[in-house]
Parts: structure tokens; C-alpha cells; sequence
């Protein structure tokens, strides 16, 4: 009687289509995956723990390097947590709520292209690598001119923004929101209607509506499987609720659903800035809360008042009331969700973050195992994890 034999490999953590230094055991049989094991835990950084021993704000530049391709939506959760710890959700400015629209669309667009020039590399589309990287180069400059850092900007504050936005840039926005619907054509037409493309994608990483939702897979991976869940329509934040947008959904369930998922998302995106845009209305950036929003560079170096506060805030940190709170927001790659726990003393008692790669990750042996190994490359690229947030 003839016998099969399986076959165990490492896949990663070194491997260039893993995404970062993450390590596959997969089980094989011939070519066919029997069973896909991730292995995580090679870039672990320690955050949460970090945090307890750091007051409010110096957190805060420890939440960029966690989804590195997204940091505003990281920063945006964290000072949302504090906010609502703190009840300051209604006293952020108007102006404030605009520009953190405006930034998280923004960074949104700017993970989607990373994503699309990588998993199109994995397979082995070179071209659209290129392409991608060329309009992601604008937003980082973007990024430079408003924030000072091309990638851990590290630019909004608990009560609204480090600084405003430099003079001139909204023309410069407009243009860019502009210009990216035309440049996705240009993608559609190098990928959509080739054939290999097709072959490679289509009917390949099938997660279905009910299994995404039993492994908690959010953003757009869940709405590629035909679960219509968005953070930013169904528990808005940030006003939201003011914009007029369409939460994209397919319910093809497969690799291909979620390529053309984040397409359309780019242009929502960009109708998002646009409007976000039209709502920007000169005012104050920061929050009316001197104990615990920090002043202006100007009055910090002109006031006494403010010297002081600065000082304070800076040295002591402020103490919310004892509480706990949670706020998740729309990351590019899904929900990324906050929990603080308040004793009220100028740092946090725990924090607990809630990363979408991490979570999303759980779906990878489901949609590898009965595949073949070429596959697992694909389902990789189309979860688009960053291994900074799963190892945190």
C-alpha cells in the first residue's frame, strides 16, 4: 500500500515575502500546504509594558513604531483614548478634528500603496513596485513639510496637533487627491486585465463572512469577505459622521476581492480629503485645558504662564481620574484599539493595544492550509500585516 510522507519547512523569518521577520512551519504535502503555523515574537519591542512606566505624553512617540506604514492612525487611537480618559472629546477644536481627517485619509492612502507595490513584487509584478513608490514619495514629503518626520511623524497631541499645517500646503493636498485616481488607472491597467495576475490572485486565500468574524479579522480583509464593518461610518470619530463616503465592500472572499477593495478605497480616500479640505476653517489647534493640553511654542517662550505649564506637563505629567476607556480606530489594515487603565497617577496602571495585523493574522492558516506553497506568498501579501504592531 503506498504511503505519503509530509514534509516540515521553515518559511521565514528572513524570507523577503513574509513582510518582516515573521516564521512560517508549514506542513506539506508535495506542494499543497497541510497546515500553516505562524511564529511571531522576533521583533518584539515591549510597548505596553514601556508604557506603565512612562507618563501620557512620552507614550506617544512609542505608538509610530508600532503599524510603521500607518503612524497617524496610531497616534489618532492613543490620543483619543487619553482624550476620552480625560473628557476632553468635546473640546477639541474644529480645525484639530479637520486635520486629523485629513492626515488619517492621507496616511490611509499612503499604507495602501506599500501594500500594493509589495504583494505585487511577491508575485512578481516589478513595475507597479516602482510606480506605488513614486506617489507614496509625495506623501512622505507631505509628511516632512507638516510634521518634520518623513515616517514616525509623531504629530498630534492629546487636545489636537503638535503644530498647524504650513502655509501653501492645502493647494499642494488638493492637487495630490487629484491626481491619485488617475495614477490607480494606471495600476488597474498594469495588473487587473493580466492574466497571470489573475491566476494568481483569483479563488486564492478564501476567507469566508462567517470565519472572519469568528477569527476577528477587521478592516479590509473583512469587508473583502462581505461583512459591510466600518469604524469610521458604525462608531465614528473625529467627525466622521460629517463626511460623505461609501464603505466599500465585496463578497468575492478571496485575494482578488481585497485587491480590488483597497483600490476603491484609495478613491473614497481621496474624496474624504477633498472634503475634509473644504471643511478647513482657520481656528485653534489645541484643546482650552492648560493643565494637560501643552501650550504653543509662542507662548511657552513668551509667557511665564505658559513656561510653566510646559514645564509641568513636560517633567510631571497630568493625572486623569481613576477609569478605564477603550477607542478603536480604522487603521488602513483594520480596527487598532486602545485600552487605558487610569489609578490616577500621571501614568498609565496598563495599557493593552488591540493591533489589526496581529488579530488578522489568525486567518493566515485558514486561508493557506489545502493551497499550494506559491499561494501562501499571495495570502500573505493580501492580509498586509507589519510586524511592528503584532510584535508590539
Amino acid at each position: 500500500m503506498a504511503t505519503t510522507e509530509t514534509m516540515t519547512i521553515n518559511m521565514g523569518p528572513q524570507h523577503p515575502s513574509t513582510h518582516g521577520v515573521l516564521r512560517l512551519v508549514l506542513e506539506l504535502d508535495g506542494e499543497v500546504v497541510k497546515k500553516a503555523v505562524p511564529h511571531i515574537g522576533f521583533l518584539h519591542r515591549g510597548i505596553e509594558k514601556l508604557s506603565e512606566h512612562r507618563t501620557y505624553h512620552q507614550i506617544l512617540p512609542l505608538t509610530d513604531r508600532l503599524d510603521y506604514l500607518a503612524p497617524m492612525h496610531n497616534n489618532l487611537g492613543y490620543v483619543l483614548a487619553v482624550e476620552k480618559l480625560l473628557g476632553l472629546t468635546d473640546e477639541i477644536p474644529e480645525r484639530a478634528q479637520v486635520v486629523r481627517v485629513l492626515l488619517a485619509e492621507l496616511t490611509r492612502i499612503k499604507s495602501h500603496l506599500v501594500w500594493l507595490a509589495c504583494h505585487a513584487l511577491d508575485i512578481g509584478a516589478m513595475t507597479i513596485f516602482i510606480y506605488c513608490f513614486r506617489e507614496r514619495e509625495e506623501i512622505m514629503d507631505f509628511y516632512e513639510r507638516i510634521s518634520g518626520a518623513r515616517m514616525t511623524s509623531n504629530y498630534f497631541r492629546v487636545g489636537g496637533l503638535s503644530a498647524d499645517l504650513p502655509d501653501g500646503i492645502e493647494k499642494d493636498l488638493r492637487k495630490f487627491a487629484d491626481d491619485i485616481p488617475g495614477h490607480l488607472e494606471t495600476y488597474e491597467g498594469l495588473l487587473t486585465g493580466n492574466k497571470i495576475w489573475q491566476k494568481r490572485i483569483q479563488n486564492v486565500g478564501v476567507l469566508s463572512g462567517k470565519d472572519a468574524i469568528d477569527l476577528g479579522v477587521t478592516g479590509p480583509c473583512l469587508r473583502a469577505s462581505g461583512v459591510d464593518w466600518d469604524l469610521r461610518r458604525d462608531d465614528p470619530y473625529s467627525g466622521y459622521e460629517n463626511y460623505d463616503f461609501k464603505v466599500i465592500v465585496d463578497d468575492g472572499c478571496d485575494t482578488w476581492a481585497r485587491y480590488t477593495c483597497r483600490l476603491d478605497e484609495m478613491r473614497e480616500s481621496c474624496k474624504i480629503i477633498h472634503q475634509a479640505l473644504d471643511k478647513l476653517k482657520p481656528g485653534p489647534i489645541l484643546a482650552d485645558a492648560p493643565k494637560i493640553v501643552l501650550p504653543s511654542k509662542q507662548d511657552t517662550v513668551n509667557t511665564i504662564e505658559g513656561l510653566i505649564h510646559h514645564f509641568k506637563i513636560v517633567s510631571e505629567g497630568f493625572k486623569p481620574e481613576e477609569g478605564e476607556v477603550y477607542v478603536g480606530v480604522e487603521n488602513p489594515k483594520g480596527e487598532v484599539g486602545f485600552y487605558l487603565i487610569s489609578d490616577g497617577s500621571p501614568r498609565p496602571y496598563r495599557m493593552k493595544i488591540r493591533p489589526a495585523s496581529f488579530v488578522n493574522l489568525q486567518a493566515l492558516p485558514k486561508m493557506c492550509e489545502g493551497s499550494m506553497i506559491a499561494d501562501v506568498v499571495a495570502v500573505i501579501g493580501t492580509l498586509d500585516i507589519v510586524l511592528g504592531e503584532i510584535d508590539r
